[in-house]
């Protein structure tokens, strides 16, 4: 959605790893957005993201207008089912289905071979590639690490947000998370301990609220109770910090 930053540039270069033609997509998605959410603040910074682009050496840069995606009298749309009703479906629950809807068009207009996506956005990854698979789609997902800022907070658009002490207590989120792996590397498998040592450390940050955290199994995203040998997991995260909600999230395997 633009206003780029390491993590979007990370997958640019992967794509020019992979790929003969890359082309980045900049479209601030009305239907991904709820009523009280942030979609006319959303940062935006076009000029600035083009000349990122152009040191990137980018092939195309593709930027419709909310008018050319969304014609008159728009009507429909895709709904991934059962794996969007959990997690940030709970919280944004016409979220996935505008993600779903504006991923397949501009995949219609573009027609890319592969496709480039950031893990910190796990979930919608997962409901990507169902989508992909259900509709017998011709491209290939490829998921993309996550990338940090250098004392560990994922980075984000929306981290602008966040004032100078806000910033410092958003570092609960990855703290959290590597104090799960620090946990879960003893030993423990009760994903009720695991969870209530990580709530424990986030509510001693005084702007934090917390949306959920849990662990789910990394293909199927069902929620987990304990965890399995030669199991990969994801311990995912949604939290307010002041006004800002921010999501993290880390992959593991048993």
């Amino acid at each position: 959605m633009g206003f780029l930053h390491e993590g979007h540039l990370s997958l640019i270069r992967e794509s020019k790893k992979t790929c003969d033609v890359t082309i980045v997509s900049i479209f601030v998605n009305p239907t991904q957005f709820g009523p009280s959410e942030d979609f006319k603040s959303y940062p935006r910074d076009v000029d600035r993201d083009n000349m990122l682009l152009q040191s990137e050496d980018v092939d195309f840069l593709f930027l419709p207008s909310t008018e050319e995606i969304y014609l008159k009298n728009f009507q429909t749309y895709i709904n991934v089912e059962h794996i969007t009703k959990k997690l940030e479906g709970e919280f944004r629950p016409t979220h996935f289905r505008g993600v779903s809807t504006i991923v397949l068009i501009l995949f219609n207009c573009v027609q890319p071979d592969y496709a480039f996506f950031g893990q910190k956005d796990a979930q919608q990854l997962a409901v990507i590639k169902q989508m992909v698979k259900d509709l017998k789609l011709n491209v290939k997902i490829i998921g993309c690490p996550i990338v940090r800022e250098e004392d560990g907070l994922a980075m984000s658009s929306r981290n602008v947000y966040l004032s100078s002490t806000e910033r410092k207590e958003a570092l609960v989120l990855s703290n959290s998370l590597e104090l799960a792996k620090k946990i879960i590397s003893s030993g423990e498998k009760s994903v009720n301990v695991i969870l209530s040592e990580m709530n424990q450390l986030i509510s001693k940050t005084p702007s934090s609220k917390l949306d959920y955290i849990k662990i789910v199994e990394a293909d199927t995203f069902e929620i987990a109770d304990e965890l399995k040998s030669d199991e990969e997991y994801y311990i995912l995260i949604a939290c307010k910090i002041g006004k800002t909600r921010l999501i993290d999230n880390t992959k593991i395997r048993i």
